[in-house]
């Protein structure tokens, strides 16, 4: 039960590592009243926005978000049973 918490400790810090290296390469989301008015929802890169870069880390944060939730909860319960 031990190597199992070390392994899942292991893996949540790459995770963590992983999921901060991509959150910083981010861009923001908008300059404010400028992406407003010009509707950058509605071009062609808004419609594209899948295939882009941006897309792309968008998606992959969700990914390692969801990844960095289960293994937080496995190892929670993990700790908890080597408690009792």
């Amino acid at each position: 039960m031990k190597a199992l918490m070390i392994i899942i400790s292991i893996l949540l810090l790459l995770d963590c590592i992983a999921l901060t290296l991509i959150v910083l390469l981010q861009q923001g989301k908008g300059s404010g009243l400028s992406t407003a008015i010009t509707g950058a929802a509605e071009s062609y890169f808004g419609k594209n926005r899948s295939r882009t870069m941006e897309g792309q880390l968008e998606k992959w944060t969700k990914i390692f978000g969801a990844i960095f939730l289960v293994l937080a909860f496995v190892l929670y319960i993990i700790v908890g049973r080597m408690a009792l």
